[in-house]
């Protein structure tokens, strides 16, 4: 079981895919909110994430920003196994199936390209502290300081003001690490539920007002700790924000839901065939788990915690690709502490079929065959650790030593790699798209559906240079297609993944 956490540290030492991390740095390095304008104010949520992985990359380049990362998911699934790994008695048994172990390396393994270096990392790694610390804070705060003997009630009570005060200091900085630091408030707010709820008058019925009322204004503190920040109202307001994009309810945030990939469903890649396998068992073990979730909670109110996060982060991952990451540590925890779930139980049962031996035997060989795989995926990533397929390494030095006086037209995904190495170039767009209008986002996509609007546009804009990429990410085969007929442009510069026209 223990083995697991080590298992996410190597499978998440991968190149810099999210293209997004550059602009994050990029911003750093200027102290701004947004490298190119955007529709009107916004507030840095994430700016303790970019000073973070900037002063890191800056410490030791790419390579040892994706150590980094790898040490913050393995953190992430260390906290969230880690209740599961201190369970005994009856449950011992099947944290020490290796079936079970085998079958959540395989897992992670399909899955760690989700471990990105994004801000949801720091989210999933505070709110593994909150998994550990809040339900058991909650339930001393209801229960009171009768519950404690009274040869230790003044070092627990000191105990339990320390952890109070250290969760308050950890959603202080979460409201700066990521928009989803609303997640911490909510999950306490649950977990205050389920301890109300296990001492409800029935069972404790000279209930003082105070096991209501402290427990009651820890969490509303975790609620306003963004007023204590600059821009608290627009930061407090901000994860609102996120729910209008999730479900694209404003026109702009209507477009990023639907043109983004990661902000579509699993169920809507699968149908358009991408990336085939990894949607398909997202739509699989979300649909299981969020059924499976319903079926424990109408059974009884027991582990109402476990099986409402369960619930509500498989609906967050069948809405959108990118919130599996708030899934899957829940799901494992739930898969390996859970023996009546149907995978553990059968995983549970196989030995019974065949001996410890064999069982041990064909663990050992699914986990030799991942890191084996793994070891081989080790050898195609280039030394600098930089995702060249995905950011236009190339380009952009062969652009930085021949300056142009115009403006320059870049592919979102390569706006904010461009605005981190070449920041004296006027960049076009970078990937925060919600921050721009929805006619500007509209008119953006226009151009791969509509070339000849880029060329009008491009003369009245002043752009006399555009960078596209080549295979990732690649919308803009009409486009690249008429630009190398036009007359007026010439491809200056290509490489294997990207291209540069330059107008004549």
């Amino acid at each position: 079981m223990k083995l697991l956490p080590l298992f996410a540290i190597l499978f998440a030492i991968f190149p810099l895919t999210d293209t997004d991390i550059w602009w994050h740095m990029a911003c750093a390095r200027e102290w701004v909110t947004a490298w190119t304008p955007v529709r009107g104010p916004a507030v840095n949520v994430h700016e303790y994430f970019q000073q973070v992985v900037y002063a890191v990359y800056c410490a030791g380049g790419a390579p040892l920003l994706v150590a980094f990362k790898a040490l913050l998911w393995g953190g992430v699934f260390a906290l969230f196994l880690v209740p599961a790994v201190g369970r005994r008695g009856r449950r011992a048994r099947i944290f020490d199936n290796p079936l079970a172990v085998a079958a959540s390396a395989v897992l992670l393994f399909v899955f760690r390209y989700q471990m990105e270096m994004r801000p949801v990392a720091f989210t999933l790694l505070f709110l593994g502290v909150y998994w550990n610390a809040v339900p058991w804070l909650l339930a001393r705060l209801v229960a009171g300081e009768k519950a404690i003997p009274g040869d230790r009630r003044a070092a627990e009570c000191a105990k339990t003001c320390l952890v109070a005060i250290a969760l308050l200091v950890l959603q202080w900085l979460w409201c700066r690490f990521q928009g989803l630091y609303i997640l911490g408030p909510l999950f306490a707010l649950l977990c205050l539920a389920d301890a109300l709820y296990r001492n409800r008058p029935a069972r404790l019925p000279a209930r003082k007002v105070a096991s209501v009322a402290v427990p009651a204004v820890f969490v509303a503190l975790l609620f306003v700790m963004p007023f204590l920040h600059a821009d608290g109202l627009r930061l407090f307001l901000y994860p609102f924000g996120l729910l209008d994009r999730l479900l694209g309810l404003t026109p702009s945030a209507a477009i990023f839901a639907s043109e983004i990939a990661e902000n579509r469903s699993p169920l809507t890649l699968l149908l358009a065939r991408e990336n085939v396998l990894a949607s398909a068992l997202m739509v699989v073990l979300a649909v299981f788990g969020a059924v499976y979730a319903v079926m424990r909670l109408v059974r009884s109110r027991e582990k109402l915690v476990l099986w409402t996060t369960l619930f509500v982060t498989a609906v967050l991952a069948l809405v959108a690709e990118r919130n599996f990451v708030l899934f899957f540590p829940v799901f494992l925890f739930a898969f390996l502490h859970h023996p009546a779930s149907l995978i553990s139980y059968s995983t549970l049962h196989i030995p019974l079929f065949f001996t410890p031996r064999i069982t041990q035997t064909v663990s050992v060989v699914i986990i030799a065959c991942l890191l084996g795989f793994w070891a081989k995926s080790l050898t195609s990533y280039d030394k600098h650790m930089v995702a060249y397929q995905r950011v236009p390494v190339n380009a952009a030095a062969w652009m930085a030593q021949h300056p142009h006086s115009g403006r320059l037209f870049n592919d979102d995904r390569a706006g904010g790699y461009l605005a981190f190495v070449n920041p004296r170039d006027s960049i076009y767009m970078d990937g925060r798209f919600i921050l721009k209008s929805a006619e500007f986002f509209a008119r953006y996509l226009s151009y791969a559906r509509e070339p000849e609007t880029f060329l009008r546009d491009a003369d009245s804009l002043g752009v006399d240079r555009a960078v596209f990429p080549l295979r990732f990410y690649a919308r803009w085969g009409a486009l690249l297609g008429v630009l190398r007929e036009s007359p007026e442009w010439d491809a200056c510069h290509v490489d294997d993944f990207y291209i540069v026209f330059c107008k004549k």
